[in-house]
């Protein structure tokens, strides 16, 4: 008990002022860099960003369908980024994940889920009851897909959410696990083992913070195509 307490406390925030938590200060900390770096000169950098970014607007644009608008596209666009953004910020040493957090994750699924349903409950009513129905159903089996259904937009934000923060604490723990292992071998060998899967580790995080933002996105960008 007292190994995985102390092995989760590498999620707990720490750094207070007049008992202020100042960790959460991290997720803003891409308003201040991302906007300053479009008044410099083009860069690769850039220019590759540009472009994942016009990617992902026509992608969402498909998605959304013909009802779908750029101010929607550019919310998702949002929301994709602020979330890969933190994902990344999670790898460097000393700096608070929080995107491992349901504080976080829950605040960004809930809402989004929550003005969808209102939306499509009040504008698109009779579209949304018949979503409750598949196309071909049995009459016999309606009330049962229609409860069915029922849960499965109600646990929406609570998967969105929990994805999220599963994955970002996984793969914490194993390289929490890696680095804590490391200092007590003696063996070379086994040293230079644990090193390298730590990089190969830290290569997959990276990959897991591009892929969970992007499905994040992509799954909200989905449920609002289901309201229009």
């Amino acid at each position: 008990m007292k190994m995985m307490t102390n092995l989760f406390s590498v999620f707990d925030p720490s750094t207070t002022i007049f008992n202020l938590s100042l960790n959460w200060l991290s997720t803003f900390l891409g308003l201040l860099i991302i906007p300053s770096s479009y008044w410099l000169m083009p860069n690769r950098f850039q220019i590759i960003w540009n472009n994942i970014l016009l990617t992902l607007h026509k992608e969402f644009k498909t998605l959304l369908g013909p009802n779908g608008h750029n101010g929607s596209t550019l919310m998702f666009i949002s929301l994709f980024s602020l979330i890969m953004f933190n994902n990344f910020l999670g790898l460097f040493p000393y700096i608070f994940t929080s995107t491992s957090h349901l504080t976080l994750t829950l605040t960004l699924a809930f809402p989004l889920w929550l003005s969808f349903m209102i939306y499509g409950w009040i504008c698109h009513t009779q579209h949304m009851f018949a979503h409750l129905v598949p196309q071909g159903t049995p009459p016999v089996l309606m009330p049962f897909m229609v409860c069915i259904e029922t849960i499965s937009n109600v646990i929406r934000p609570g998967t969105l959410a929990v994805r999220l923060t599963a994955n970002m604490i996984a793969g914490h723990l194993l390289m929490t696990l890696l680095g804590n292992t490391g200092p007590m071998s003696t063996s070379y060998i086994i040293l230079s083992l644990i090193l390298t899967t730590q990089i190969a580790l830290l290569v997959l995080e990276s990959a897991v913070a591009i892929i969970q933002s992007y499905v994040f996105a992509v799954l909200s960008t989905l449920y609002s195509s289901e309201v229009n």
